[in-house]
């Protein structure tokens, strides 16, 4: 108990010791930092240079923190920025699609005016109101018919390649028999090797070509375009291009775009003479200058009178 007290007596003079000179130092520290002086000024600059570098891992932790802060305001800022910008993107999406919708309604307009077609055809331009295909049966019906004169047979246009010809006529609307369909089949020519052959429908996008007189002078690339052979179509209206399928069979890729068809033009082919007596399809008598010309009467008068 002795050396506790002791013990407790020497370190109270020695806490007041320290207590006193500490004040005093910084007493002494304030004065000096006070004095207005060029040599005062001086050892400041050279205390502060030499002390405060050394704290600078004193700082880090707040120069961290104030970093952090910031880089957070700045990642609010940039996912504010971020969720405009997907608004602005979704906007402008809508816009572009309503742009490409106007762009191939215009372009399809301005075929339909401006497409050069044989000066002998007229047609009617009609808005497709409904696609009635389906796996069996590929067709679509237009807002024209029988009060716009339209007559089954007529063929179809995008305005930019044959579609397929009219296959039914009401008195407001009227059906399309597409290409694609099985039981189309039409007369084309190839060219420039001025091949024919059948376009069969097979419900593909890509109906093939059937009866063709030499596969070797035809090529992938190729324009085809209806023959007029039959009457069912007028010559040159464009087909598409004759392509290579997977089979390996020829095909013809449309030109008209069926994936799209919103206006058609129907075409109003000129009507074709019916022939009911072949004899109408020889030319009628004409005066021919040398000798006579054998005729059946005649032959048989020279008959009768050789014998």
């Amino acid at each position: 108990m002795a050396k506790d007290k002791n013990s407790e007596d020497y370190i109270g003079p020695i806490r007041r010791l320290l207590v006193g000179l500490l004040v005093l130092a910084l007493l002494g520290l304030f004065l000096v930092w006070r004095i207005d002086s060029p040599r005062v000024e001086r050892f400041r600059a050279a205390a502060i240079d030499r002390v405060v570098p050394s704290f600078s891992w004193a700082m880090a932790p707040i120069n961290g923190t104030l970093n952090l802060i910031s880089d957070f305001q700045s990642y609010q800022q940039l996912r504010a920025q971020n969720q405009d910008l997907r608004r602005e993107l979704q906007r402008l999406k809508a816009w572009r699609e309503a742009a490409l919708q106007l762009e191939q309604e215009n372009a399809k307009l301005l075929d339909l005016n401006n497409v050069s077609l044989d000066p002998e055809l007229t047609y009617v331009t009609g808005v497709v109101i409904t696609d009635s295909g389906s796996p069996f049966r590929q067709s679509v019906l237009v807002n024209v018919g029988a009060r716009d004169g339209i007559i089954e047979g007529w063929p179809t246009m995008d305005g930019i390649g044959l579609v397929g010809r009219i296959a039914g006529v009401g008195q407001n609307t009227s059906r399309v028999l597409l290409l694609t369909d099985t039981s189309s089949r039409i007369p084309v020519t190839i060219q420039p090797s001025g091949q024919k052959a059948i376009l069969a429908g097979d419900n593909t996008l890509n109906p093939p070509l059937e009866f063709l007189e030499d596969t070797a002078m035809v090529r992938p690339g190729d324009r085809v375009v209806s023959s007029g052979d039959g009457g069912v179509f007028p010559a040159d209206l464009l087909v598409g291009q004759v392509a290579l399928g997977t089979d390996n069979r020829l095909r013809v890729r449309l030109s008209a775009d069926y994936q799209r068809l919103e206006f058609l033009r129907v075409l109003r082919s000129q009507p074709h003479e019916d022939i009911a007596d072949p004899e109408d399809l020889l030319a009628p008598d004409t005066e021919f200058f040398g000798p006579a010309a054998l005729t059946p009467s005649s032959l048989a008068t020279n008959e009768l009178g050789d014998g």
